[in-house]
């Protein structure tokens, strides 16, 4: 085993003593010094160390014990509640189930695939049906009595179904809105908030006597005491949902019934693929066998089941030094920080920084440079600090500055809104609103790049939007690297931006809280720009998306941007009028009289045929026009899915759940009448 090859006998020892010491801490109240992986590889690295060496095992080691053998507790388990063995790749799944065959003699009947919720295990013992008493999970066979906590646990019901005594066993934890809820409440009543939402549920479960709520989420895996012995896994979660308790069959990564070692594998891909957009963490796939005959002749070890394991996933969570931040202002002004982070591979790829969001969320979080933070990454999303790890600390951490002035142009900021912006708002950055403006998917004006608009505002010629429809040929002549095709080009793209559709306009101004498909239904909900800007916050806030506080920002933008839309105005630019288009009704679905009425349409992969010229953003245009609504991912709620080549994992979740899937030839036929012309 790799992991134990740099292991000598005094690294053996250190590496026990930093194992107990990290399930403490995370058992205890929450923290730990180490991330998912690095807990994981030191826990192999033990394991091989003592295969290698068995006269040598200190009896503190973590190995074959229940929670690392780092709790323990005064309520008894009626059955051992215990943990899960690890497999790590593709292989290691494919042996262990082959192991487990061999061990029976057969082959496995069938398998359950479920995620692997990551949160703290505990147990609800129910008496005719009423909650009596809530337990974690401690050393597998005693655990905690955190009763106290079970009023702000949802899915975990005070009266079930049915008056049966029993015991439901899952997980507890936060999911990623209630993490965000839990640290503003924390923030508020000055406490630090939480360094990742597996942390935060295990110190909350076991907090008494705070001056504050905050609610957490139980998802049920097992049951102990109504014959579940005699039921399949599956057949016993279907059982325990009727019972009223929440499940993971509540969400897109619910449990699957396969019948092949192949299915489970292809299961596993289609969970980790959805894994970043799930309203929750999980850090693996948990693979059973699914009938209780074959749990019951493969009985159980010390410490695990061995008719079930986690095939863990990679870590979204790693902890690294906060090296420094650097603050970048952004085409609207926004003054944002970002964090300049020690390197650090999460999930395969190396993150050197991370966002901070805004000033207020880096005094919330208290942190300094020099500290030893959390760095969270899911999927493609943005990495973001998320706690510093304050018993870390050596003294030698510094505060963070924040800017006094623009870091850009130096003028006044304005800190009157948790994000800081420059007194001069996009003006600070007018290349950077005039690049965006002349974008494909908004005004679409092809000449007009980064080389361009710096030469044009270095010039003294532009300074906002407004001005490049003032831009005369002569001007143009007197840049450098432009002649006379080229200028020609460029006047006739910018006369062409005069006529694109309201939605593009809008969306040019790049106002904040808005992009294509708001600045679309904006468009659509009004019908003209002399509309969207006599609209009150009330108005706006009707528009589908945009709730009360988004429509105040609009209402703020839209004054502050009266004087370059009157000028847009005087030159034809965002004058187009169009009927608008009332909010739809039960009885009249939107895009009633279209192709696509009803429909929910998410496309994926690369598009071909009549549709291999087309961005993204008018692919999402075509489908409006066909009386559709246009998503990004696939959910329940979809209904057709447009496929092209490398469609990767939508298609795959789009098959599971039976949704209907178009090649981008058949799309195309499907809604001719709506494609652009010419």
């Amino acid at each position: 085993m790799n992991d134990t090859a740099l292991l000598s006998p005094g690294a053996y020892a250190d590496a026990v003593a930093t194992a107990v010491a990290a399930a403490a801490a995370y058992y205890g109240d929450g923290s730990t010094p180490l991330g998912d992986d690095e807990y994981d590889a030191l826990l192999r690295a033990i394991a091989g160390y003592e295969e290698e060496h068995p006269d040598e095992v200190l009896p503190q080691s973590p190995s074959g014990k229940v929670a690392g053998g780092a709790v323990q507790g005064d309520v008894p388990h009626s059955v051992p509640m215990l943990s899960l063995d690890n497999v790590f790749s593709v292989e290691e799944l494919a042996d262990w189930a082959a192991s487990l065959e061999r061990r029976l003699g057969r082959p496995v009947a069938a398998w359950c695939v479920e995620p692997k919720l990551d949160g703290l295990a505990v147990a609800a013992r129910y008496r005719a049906g009423r909650l009596h008493r809530l337990i974690t999970r401690g050393d597998g066979l005693a655990g905690e009595e955190i009763s106290h906590a079970a009023g702000d646990v949802l899915g975990l019901p005070a009266v079930l179904a049915e008056p049966v005594d029993v015991e439901l066993r899952g997980e507890v934890l936060f999911t990623r809105e209630q993490f965000d809820r839990a640290n503003e409440v924390r923030t508020a009543h000055g406490a630090l908030p939480f360094a990742n939402p597996r942390n935060g549920a295990a110190g909350t479960l076991r907090a008494k006597d705070r001056p504050y709520r905050v609610e957490l989420t139980f998802f049920a895996y097992g049951a102990v005491g109504f014959g579940e012995e005699e039921l399949a896994h599956s057949a016993l979660l279907a059982r325990l949902a009727e019972l009223g308790a929440n499940t993971a069959a509540t969400t897109d990564a619910a449990p699957v019934r396969c019948v092949t070692v192949d299915q489970v594998q292809e299961r596993v891909a289609q969970i980790e693929a959805m894994r970043a957009a799930l309203p929750f963490g999980i850090d693996g796939v948990v693979i059973k066998a699914d009938e209780a005959a074959d749990q019951r002749e493969a009985g159980n070890g010390s410490r695990a089941p061995r008719w079930a394991v986690a095939r863990k996933l990679a870590a979204e969570h790693k902890v690294t030094t906060l090296l420094g931040v650097e603050w970048n202002v952004g085409r609207t002004g926004i003054i944002a920080p970002r964090a300049v982070l020690e390197p650090v591979v999460i999930d395969g790829v190396t993150v050197t920084y991370a966002t901070l969001h805004n000033p207020a969320d880096i005094e919330r979080r208290g942190l300094m440079l020099g500290d030893r933070v959390f760095v969270h990454r899911a999927g493609d999303v943005i990495p973001r600090v998320e706690a510093p790890l304050v018993e870390q600390r050596t003294g030698a951490e510094r505060p963070i500055v924040f800017p006094e002035a623009c870091p850009r142009c130096g003028e006044a900021i304005d800190t009157s809104e948790q994000r800081w912006r420059c007194s001069r708002g996009r003006n600070c950055q007018a290349v950077a609103s005039i690049i965006y403006a002349a974008g494909r998917d908004q005004l679409d004006i092809e000449g007009l790049g980064s080389t361009r608009a710096v030469q044009l505002v270095e010039a003294g010629l532009v300074a906002d939007l407004a001005d490049v429809f003032t831009l005369t040929r002569d001007q143009l002549l007197a840049l450098e690297r432009m002649g006379d095709t080229s200028t020609d080009n460029l006047l006739a793209a910018i006369d062409a931006a005069r006529s694109q559709p309201l939605h593009r306009a809008f969306c040019a101004l790049g106002i904040r809280g808005t992009g294509r498909s708001m600045s679309r239904r904006i468009a659509a909900h009004f019908g003209s720009m002399a509309a969207i800007r006599a609209a009150d916050a009330e108005t706006l806030a009707a528009v589908d998306g945009i709730g009360p506080e988004k429509a105040r920002l609009l209402v703020t933008e839209l004054a502050e941007l009266a004087d370059l839309l009157d000028r847009l105005a005087a030159q034809g630019v965002g004058t187009a009028v169009t009927e608008p288009q009332a909010p739809p009704t039960a009885d009249e679905p939107a895009g009633a009289g279209g192709p696509l009425a009803g429909q929910a349409v998410v496309v994926t992969g690369s598009m071909t045929g009549p549709l291999a010229e087309l961005s993204r953003n008018e692919m999402n245009e075509l489908i409006e026009r066909a009386g559709g609504k246009s998503s990004s991912s696939v959910s329940k709620r979809t209904t057709l899915l447009v496929a092209g080549e490398k469609a990767g994992s939508k298609r795959a979740k789009a098959e599971e759940l039976g949704i209907r899937i178009v090649s981008p030839d058949e799309f195309a036929a499907l809604v001719a009448e709506h494609l652009p012309q010419g």
